[in-house]
């Protein structure tokens, strides 16, 4: 295996451990497991930062909600 193919490898490794990560924070915060939310939400987000993936946040809606429910918006 050479390096463009060891490389490709991983980026598809990451890419499904991206996947992962997302489906096990919206798992968890279904069940109110806030801190394995939060935990799997990190993954995401470093895996997208890290293999350069550029997805939009899955999680910015919750993150909106939140900031407006604490500023009274309904």
């Amino acid at each position: 295996m050479n390096l463009k193919q060891c490389t490709l490898a991983t980026k598809e490794s990451m890419e499904r451990t991206l996947n992962e990560a997302e489906e096990k924070a919206h798992r968890n915060l279904a069940r109110y497991k806030f801190m394995n939310f939060g935990y799997w939400a990190a993954i995401w987000v470093h895996l997208n930062q890290v293999g350069n993936f550029h997805r939009p946040n899955p999680f910015s809606a919750y993150v909106e909600l939140a900031r407006n429910k604490r500023k009274g918006v309904k």
